[in-house]
């Protein structure tokens, strides 16, 4: 009876080895699969970095603005450029799986406020840039004007749905 429960104890030893190599192997082979904890601290660290660079371009936008009202066509670029580098960081951030598709979002709303900065910046530099032999022609202007607008709306409201998607994500856990 000793020796049947030795001869087992052994079994089950053996077999404990046997599973924890072969644990251990698979460990090895597979890319290990993150814990919730780190999931979570990915997305926040990510969020964080949204918000950051979110605030910088809003910082950068507000001064746009204040160039346009000025008719500063000089400072306009100064502040797009700006504005730029702000919305070339939001689209080159690198998201968790979790929030890939607000990355997408982020991406189109950065398209789309870029096109329109530069449509700004390409209005104002007509309508200063005209003379008596080339007048800037004014037909146009509103037409142009409401169509960059109407960009500008859609890349900030593109964000807006990136962020409201990312609160229905959070509410849904």
């Amino acid at each position: 009876m000793q020796r049947a429960l030795k001869s087992g104890w052994k079994l089950a030893v053996c077999l404990m080895v046997a599973f924890g190599v072969v644990f251990a192997l698979a460990g090895c082979a597979a890319p290990q699969q993150p814990t919730s904890a780190e999931t979570s601290n990915a997305n926040s660290k990510y969020m964080a970095q949204v918000n950051q660079i979110v605030d910088e371009l809003g910082t950068k936008l507000d001064s746009f603005e204040d160039a346009v009202s000025r008719d500063d066509v000089v400072s306009m670029r100064t502040q797009a450029d700006g504005a730029f580098a702000a919305l070339d960081k939001l689209n080159e951030l690198q998201a968790p799986d979790d929030l890939k598709e607000i990355q997408e979002y982020y991406s189109d709303g950065c398209s789309s406020l870029k096109d329109a900065l530069s449509a700004y910046i390409d209005l104002y530099t007509e309508v200063q840039s005209a003379t008596e032999q080339q007048p800037f022609d004014y037909s146009t202007y509103d037409e142009r004007l409401a169509q960059i607008q109407k960009a500008y709306n859609t890349g900030i409201e593109t964000l807006k749905n990136g962020d409201q998607k990312v609160t229905e994500l959070g509410t849904d856990k």
